[in-house]
This record gives structure tokens, C-alpha cells and sequence, in this order.
């Protein structure tokens, strides 16, 4: 008897087990491979596929280039705005705070370029301007104010004293500036008398050192006295004497220890209403006499 043949033994297996046919040769097709799932053939987008469309860097320079863009026509129309068109011009200019001085005078001293852009315009040269050109003015503030005016806020220099030149009467301040000159004297103002300076004082501080202190002193009078003050005299930094109504006089002294001195010509009035001369050159040591 013939053995089985060679294509009957490779169809058998061991143990029982039947032989896989190909899925070309089932009659149930085979399941598809994992390969097989990409974009060749299928014709479904794979699972690491994007769908058609814009990439976001794309997207972000897109947007990027519309901020910029606009950031730019924005600029632009702003610096119009400020520098080129009519709206925002200078057409007004308002003055406040003069009381011997007229708005006029200032707005003239000040030379606001009308016309100008309101945002070019140069307010420290204003105030440097006024300053100089008006020496009554002690300060002044040139703001903005939108959006077609210039605001100038000026303070007026106050007079304390007068000193008699020629016929005619200057103006000094609580710094003992000179800033003024006037015909008329204005009333209830005492006058300084600094013409009998001694050289050896007036070498070593100087006439306006000296000015000052007489101003000084003058600044610490008691009430009652200062209303009673009708003149000054300095000969030195040290010898300071005024001159109160009904003949009085006072010897100060220097402009040191002010408080002290005017403590101690208060007490002395009061106690020797009488008196006509008053040393408080030593507060400490104040004395009155005469009568």
C-alpha cells in the first residue's frame, strides 16, 4: 500500500490542528492591518491627520500684523490730532492772581504764541519769561488748558519796606528784594534808612546781607508794634533801632533771636506804656525808659 504523499503530510498538523488557509482563499475576508488604516488606499484621513485649514502660526502673524496696523493709523491720526489739525489750538489765554498788576500786562509779558499747538507750546519759557521781565512777580504756574487756552497763575510780591531814592520810593519784600519803583508811597509803609552803614560792616556782609536783616527784624515786630512802625534804620549787622509813632524808638540789635525780642517789647509796652525808648538788643536783659 502507497504512504501518503508529500502534499498530504503539509496538510495535516500536529496534535489535530487544521491548516489556516490564506484570506485571498476564505470565504471571510480578513480583517484589515493597522498599516492599512493610514491615507493609501482607504481613502479616510489617518488618526495623526489634520483637517484642511490655517495653520495657527499662521493665524497668530495674521493678527499680529492687524495690531500693528491699526497701533500705526492710530499714532498717526493722534499726532495729526495734536500737531496738525485747528482744534487743538491756542486761541485763549487767562490770567489769575494779580492785584497791582492787570491781566493785560501779564498776558502781554508772557507772549503766549497764539495760534500755536496748545501741546508744543513751552510753559517753562513762559515762567521764565514773566519772571524776568516783571520783578514783581515772586512766582508764577503757565499750565495748559484744553483744549484751546494757556493759564498763567502769577503771585504778586508784597511790600514791607520803602527806601527812598531820588524822589521816589522802591518797593522791598519780606526777602528784601527790590522790585518796584513808585512815585507815591504806598500808605502805611515804613520807610529804611541804611545811608549811615558803617564801612567796616558793610565790607564784610555787604549792603543787601544787611538789607535783609533790617527786613528781618522788622518781620518779628508784635502786632502792636508793627502797626506803630514808621521807619528803620541799620548802621551795622548789630545796631538796628525803629522808629514807632508818638516818638518811640526801639533798639534791636541784630535780626538774631527774634521771638525772643518780641516777646520781650510786648511785656515792655505793656508794663511802660509811657516809656519812649526800648532796648530788647539782649532779650534777656530788656530794659525801657524815658517818659
Amino acid at each position: 500500500m502507497a504512504g501518503p504523499t508529500t502534499a498530504d503530510r503539509g496538510a495535516r498538523k500536529p496534535n489535530g490542528q487544521r491548516p489556516s488557509s490564506p484570506s485571498s482563499g476564505s470565504g471571510k475576508p480578513g480583517k484589515p492591518s493597522r498599516s492599512g488604516s493610514g491615507s493609501g488606499g482607504s481613502g479616510q484621513p489617518g488618526r495623526s491627520g489634520r483637517a484642511p485649514g490655517r495653520s495657527p502660526s499662521r493665524v497668530f502673524r495674521l493678527r499680529m500684523l492687524l495690531a500693528v496696523s491699526a497701533l500705526v493709523v492710530l499714532s498717526g491720526a493722534g499726532i495729526w490730532l495734536l500737531y496738525g489739525s485747528s482744534w487743538l489750538r491756542i486761541e485763549e489765554v487767562r490770567v489769575a492772581g494779580t492785584t497791582v498788576l492787570t491781566p493785560r500786562e501779564v498776558e502781554r509779558a508772557a507772549a503766549v504764541p497764539v495760534g500755536s499747538p496748545l501741546v508744543s507750546v513751552d510753559l517753562d519759557g513762559i515762567e521764565a519769561r514773566l519772571r524776568q521781565e516783571m520783578p514783581r512777580i515772586d512766582s508764577v504756574e503757565a499750565v495748559r488748558s484744553w483744549p484751546r487756552g494757556v493759564e498763567l497763575t502769577v503771585v504778586e510780591r508784597k511790600p514791607v519796606l520803602l527806601v527812598e531814592e531820588g524822589g521816589k520810593f522802591v518797593e522791598l519784600d519780606a526777602k528784601g528784594v527790590r522790585f518796584a519803583t513808585v512815585d507815591t508811597p504806598p500808605k502805611g509803609l515804613p520807610l529804611l534808612e541804611a545811608t549811615g552803614l558803617q564801612p567796616s560792616s558793610l565790607r564784610r556782609f555787604g549792603e543787601q546781607r544787611l538789607v535783609r536783616e533790617a527786613v528781618r527784624a522788622t518781620s518779628g515786630l508784635p502786632p502792636g508794634a508793627a502797626r506803630a512802625l514808621r521807619s528803620v534804620e541799620i548802621r551795622s549787622y548789630d545796631f538796628i533801632t525803629m522808629k514807632l509813632t508818638q516818638g518811640r524808638t526801639v533798639m534791636w540789635g541784630s535780626g538774631d533771636d527774634g521771638e525772643a525780642k518780641a516777646r520781650a517789647l510786648a511785656a515792655l509796652l505793656k508794663a511802660q506804656p509811657d516809656a519812649r525808648y526800648f532796648d530788647v538788643s539782649a532779650p534777656t536783659a530788656p530794659a525801657a525808659s524815658g517818659s
